[in-house]
């Protein structure tokens, strides 16, 4: 597909001034959306919260943003911490709620960023649990590295990247160098991994709009789903179907870059477990296998009713994250905006990542009930091609799918986070980089966006970069 650059601007100017405001709409997040753009952007509560859900989600904010500590302590309500885990907070990860950033050469620990492992089914009793769990832990160090771990018990292993430069050039003649990663793993604290061990790094993702994101019906998920591609237009769109701890059944995947997790409640459960190695009445065993005595014997700081983290504040931490707002859209020039807005259309952008939906009647959270919102995702999975994939599977999702994240806030990522580093394992360095990342399904839209002249690419990006 090769747009004609002259006739795309003149189609543009003269639509902008009829289209600016509804093409455009400048409350992503609904009423839930926040005036805040400086660095504590992505940490307000939603604008049309109450003055007691303003007090639940300071209350989740504190058990989010504090640091947990090795058991036993006098801090008993934060004690727990390990015995192995990559970080003592869940902010260290989703700094300033934002998003995480890959470990470079020379770094000690990843902090906020993780590499998930796993081996292949093969026997009939790993492909039973493949088929409930969604994969096989790797036999030494379970599911996921994690590269810290308490006094008296040694880390799993340390984990970084190297680079090198794949020169990528557009239709224009102008050209780009992508940095390859090369994952890196090494100090291995328990012996040689399985042969067949997969690996699959990733970044901590930005937690604003979860809430909404989570309030989104399920049939209206399901509405853009298409994995037979019966409309032949190379976009299939695939739901990952997950086991949901609470209901005990499978459920749909919502969260997670390969939407491995159907709720906040239980993303959070299980990111406590698993980052900072804090049990709860969800996830009740820490991760330690069988090779790791020590790990099994270390104190734990259980609760009275058995966990480390009791359900009453997962709860607070559940609200917490439900309501942490979308920023305002941000338009410095609107004409920019308005063409790259068309150009997102015309390069088909928003085949995977859908503009709106409205969310479901949520009588228990009234701040995220039936809100017209700009996610800029259809929250499905999709094949992005041998670039970008980590050949690692998670239940229905395969080695090449991800799910299409949320573009909203995406231009805040530098003004929060301080980088404008993209996709799961943060190689794009910005909005350009993560496009050209693009194949597999999308790699009809990555050419149309390489054949596009350089202001009308940078117009795109604008837009990107205004949600």
């Amino acid at each position: 597909m090769k747009l004609n650059p002259t006739k795309t601007i003149i189609i543009t100017v003269a639509a902008l001034f009829c289209s600016a405001v509804l093409a455009n709409p400048k409350k992503p997040g609904g009423d839930t959306t926040t005036t805040q753009t400086d660095a504590n952007a992505f940490s307000m509560p939603a604008a049309n919260l109450g003055f007691e859900g303003r007090l639940n989600f300071s209350t989740g904010n504190s058990f989010f943003r504090n640091p947990w500590v090795v058991a036993p302590a006098t801090t008993i309500a934060r004690d727990g911490l390990g015995p192995l885990f990559n970080t003592n907070g869940c902010q260290n990860c989703h700094i300033k709620d934002g998003r995480g950033h890959p470990a470079p050469v020379g770094a000690n620990n990843a902090v906020s960023m993780l590499v998930r492992i796993s081996i292949p089914a093969e026997t009939e009793q790993q492909k039973a649990l493949e088929a409930q769990n969604g994969l096989v832990p790797e036999p030494t160090y379970g599911g996921q590295i994690q590269d810290q771990a308490i006094p008296g018990v040694a880390a799993e292993a340390r984990v970084r990247f190297a680079y090198t430069d794949k020169p990528f050039k557009f239709a224009d003649g102008s050209s780009i160098v992508l940095r390859k990663p090369q994952l890196i793993v090494d100090q291995l604290g328990y012996g040689e991994m399985h042969p067949n061990t997969m690996f699959s790094p990733r970044i901590a993702s930005p937690m604003i709009g979860l809430g909404l994101l989570e309030s989104i019906s399920a049939e209206d998920i399901l509405a853009n789903a298409d994995p037979e591609d019966s409309n032949n237009d190379g976009i299939r769109g695939v739901a990952n179907q997950v086991w949901d701890t609470q209901l005990q059944a499978f459920n749909l995947g919502r969260f997670g870059w390969k939407a491995g997790q159907p709720s906040l409640m239980q993303q959070n459960a299980a990111a406590f477990n698993g980052d900072i190695g804090i049990t709860s009445l969800m996830f009740t065993k820490d991760h330690c296998t069988a090779a790791q005595q020590d790990c099994l014997n270390a104190t734990s700081g259980v609760d009275p009713d058995g966990s480390e983290v009791s359900d009453k504040l997962l709860g607070f931490v559940e609200f917490y994250t439900q309501h942490l707002a979308v920023p305002k859209r941000r338009i410095k020039d609107a004409e920019q905006v308005e063409l790259g807005d068309k150009l997102f259309s015309q390069v088909n952008c928003d085949s995977c990542h859908k503009r709106s939906f409205t969310t479901a009647k949520r009588e228990q959270l009234p701040a995220l009930s039936e809100q017209l919102i700009y996610p800029y995702t259809d929250m499905l999975l999709h094949d992005m091609g041998p670039d970008l994939a980590d050949g690692r599977g998670e239940y229905l999702a395969n080695g090449q799918q991800w799910r299409t994240p949320p573009l909203w806030g995406v231009g805040l990522t530098e003004t929060v986070n301080g980088h404008s580093q993209l996709l799961h394992d943060g190689r794009a360095r910005n909005v350009t980089e993560a496009i050209v990342w693009h194949g597999g399904e999308a790699e009809a839209a990555k050419q149309a966006f390489a054949n596009l002249n350089q202001s009308q690419r940078e117009a795109l990006v604008a837009f990107v970069n205004s949600l």
